[in-house]
């Protein structure tokens, strides 16, 4: 198995630099040692892509390996990878492509488990946009809602613009968050379609108040609109703090690994009879079925798929001039070390 680099000493203090923390709490990134509490933020826990978190604490699987999580959420990805660079946490569940954009600025993260080969995503359109909306090609002059400036929605979003012969400039990306706020962008007219995830999807739809565009819940979606498996979803750590706590992360791997093989022989109303009743704020009925609309994109061992991180890297450098340039090691943004093992 591959070894990793040590993030130094000034690397860790100019991660204040990418923005100002934003998570509850506040903590030293290295206190849980292997024994005590591992603070997890979340980018947004009541979404389906990121089920796998709160499902193995209710599954009791973190408890079943002897380790103390607690789960901790932010509304977009991006602000969830600044918590973690600050040291306010040990580990993000977000999207692996922040790993990428970590290391051109200098900061080495690691996908320790990863929780999927499809991004999950879905471009939706207004329905008073519909008629002029119909393909990437038509983002020129909208407003397309994100999570937040800067999140995957946002990379996604952009990459999508690009391959249909927009530039990044030639459109305007709205941060509106997920769930409700998202979809009183929606009905406000302030988006004229956006990116997001279930369950917003299925209450959109169920409403309906638009429609969709463009479908990467599944293998087969992701590949048709990224050219390639796209590993999304993972618990991603700093490389440092994996390395001096192997015996937690293997117990985090451990249980997340379980909690995916679970969830590969339930089915979605067994899995959302598992999760906070809040959490299917369209009833019980809509969020099973949002549950079953994403399921195809998560993996059943944790494993980083085949060719997924090149898929990344070809879709951030499409759109991105700080990688554009730049030489990314895809071997030191991930590590099969932990999942391998907890799948054997």
């Amino acid at each position: 198995m591959r070894r990793h680099l040590r993030i130094s000493a000034a690397a860790l203090a100019a991660t204040l630099a990418l923005g100002t923390l934003t998570a509850c709490g506040g903590g030293d990134s290295s206190a849980s040692g292997s024994g005590g509490k591992v603070k997890i933020m979340v980018g947004g826990l009541d979404k389906v892509i990121y089920l796998p978190a709160m499902l193995t604490q209710k599954l009791g699987y973190f408890k079943d390996e002897g380790v103390e999580v607690e789960l901790l959420t932010e509304p977009a990805g991006v602000q969830a990878t600044t918590s973690l660079v600050s040291g306010d946490v040990q580990g993000v569940v977000g999207f692996y492509d922040h790993t990428l954009d970590l290391q051109v600025k200098g900061k080495q993260v690691e996908s320790v488990v990863q929780f999927s080969h499809a991004s999950g995503e879905v471009e939706v359109v207004s329905n008073k946009a519909a008629a002029t909306l119909t393909s990437p090609k038509d983002f020129k002059g909208k407003k397309l809602g994100v999570t937040g400036l800067g999140s995957s929605t946002d990379f996604l979003t952009k990459y999508l613009a690009v391959s249909g012969g927009v530039k990044t400039e030639q459109f305007t990306p709205v941060a509106v968050g997920a769930g409700q706020t998202f979809i009183s962008a929606l009905q406000q007219g302030s988006i004229d379609g956006g990116m997001t995830t279930d369950p917003t999807v299925a209450q959109i739809l169920d409403k309906k108040l638009g429609k969709v565009l463009i479908d990467m819940r599944t293998p087969e979606g992701s590949k048709a609109a990224l050219g390639g498996p796209y590993p999304s979803s993972s618990l991603y750590m700093n490389t440092d703090w994996v390395n001096s706590n192997k015996e937690t992360v293997q117990k985090l791997a451990n249980a997340f690994v379980k909690t995916l093989k679970w969830m590969s022989t339930h089915s979605p109303e067994e899995i959302a009879a598992k999760m906070p009743a809040d959490y299917a704020q369209g009833g019980k009925e809509l969020y099973a079925q949002a549950i079953k609309s994403t399921l195809p994109m998560f993996t059943t061992d944790g494993v980083m798929p085949a060719d997924g991180p090149e898929t990344v890297e070809r879709v951030l450098k499409a759109f991105n001039p700080n990688l554009q340039n730049a030489t990314v090691d895809l071997s030191k943004t991930y590590t099969t070390e932990f999942a391998e093992k907890a799948a054997g």
